[in-house]
């Protein structure tokens, strides 16, 4: 049987603009998804869904910075 703190959901951590500048892009990708689903299922109010909006926040900004490939 699967004990009740083996179902609870990892909260995301706040990921920084430092932290996010090593990550490829592709990467910065899936992070903003694992970040919006975080934000959905964090309750209104909470610090788990204050982060998950300045972790959407910060990624956007990076993804935006980073150079955009032309198809060849």
């Amino acid at each position: 049987m699967v004990g009740a703190s083996e179902l609870k959901e990892e909260t995301m951590k706040l990921l920084t603009r430092f932290e996010l500048a090593s990550k490829r892009t592709s990467e910065l990708h899936a992070l903003h998804r694992e970040a919006l689903k975080a934000f959905n299922a964090a309750a209104r109010g909470t610090q788990e869904r204050r982060d998950a909006l300045a972790t959407i926040a910060n990624l956007e900004t990076e993804i935006a910075s980073r150079p955009s490939r032309s198809p060849q």
